[in-house]
């Protein structure tokens, strides 16, 4: 019984992320033709960016300050305290910025894009959407979408620069490092190509948190436990996808045998 239990359940979620998928496909269509509800697109971004704001960056302080106590002390014995922050800076910069910053966002906004959106399925709103003759993408689905493209890009940047802050704050406080020698570090780590990177997987780690939301939404049946199930299963969703696409950008973006990093004067 508990066999086909999960194997329908798996089988619903497939035909779930199929769906994700289409309706993924079907927002650059949309797009094109211009049908743009600006206000609705504007409150989403005041969500996605500013409501989320503190939290993000609250989350990027500690980890910067976190990777700083273990990175650290292990280059101080090595010899190469004058380092930290240029290694601080290329994993956040690189990973734990745009990845942190997705999850947390995938927590928060995913999950209500999920429950408000399938609440509106459960009550009937969308067919009333659709008697109105208004595409529910374009009223729902753009804004959202919208939203979190431009905002998590600003938002990784942000928590960039607050987890570079926190790790400073530890570096030269806890560990006595030089401030000089943690900024210039960072400095010389850091490209122009590691920030665009963390900005295209912000692009990439919101659109993937919004279809995914928008789409348990949409699909959402069963009343109020649907709405819990769907909200759920959308977060689970979005970082699991969070997770494996960072994989395989992360893969097309640094891949080969080339220096990771440059030292000056090598």
């Amino acid at each position: 019984m508990s066999d086909t239990t999960s194997k329908s359940s798996l089988g619903a979620w497939n035909q779930r992320l199929l769906a994700a998928i289409f309706l993924g496909g079907q927002v650059p269509i949309h797009l094109l033709r211009g049908k743009i509800h600006w206000r609705n697109t504007l409150e989403q971004m005041a969500a996605v960016g500013p409501d989320s704001l503190f939290i993000a960056l609250l989350t990027a302080v500690f980890v910067g300050a976190v990777f700083t106590i273990q990175v650290a002390r292990e280059f101080i014995n090595f010899g190469a305290g004058n380092i930290v922050g240029g290694v601080l800076a290329i994993a956040l910069t690189r990973e734990l910025s745009p990845v942190l910053t997705a999850v947390v966002l995938a927590g928060r906004v995913g999950s209500a894009f999920a429950a408000e959106i399938g609440t509106m399925r459960v009550t009937e709103q969308i067919d009333a959407l659709l008697m109105l003759k208004t595409d529910p993408i374009d009223y729902l689905v753009i804004p959202r979408v919208l939203a979190c493209c431009f905002m998590l890009p600003i938002l990784t940047l942000l928590s960039l620069i607050t987890g570079m802050m926190g790790g400073f704050i530890i570096a030269t406080n806890v560990y006595n490092l030089s401030e000089t020698a943690f900024m210039e570090s960072a400095r010389n780590f850091l490209g122009t190509w590691d920030i665009v990177s963390a900005m295209i997987k912000g692009f990439c780690f919101g659109t993937f948190i919004a279809v995914i939301g928008c789409n348990w939404g949409m699909t959402t049946t069963g009343g109020a436990k649907g709405v819990g199930q769907s909200t759920t299963t959308a977060v689970v969703t979005a970082l699991l996808i969070i997770f494996v696409s960072n994989f395989f950008l992360s893969w097309i973006m640094f891949q080969g045998t080339g220096n990771a990093i440059s030292l000056p004067g090598l």
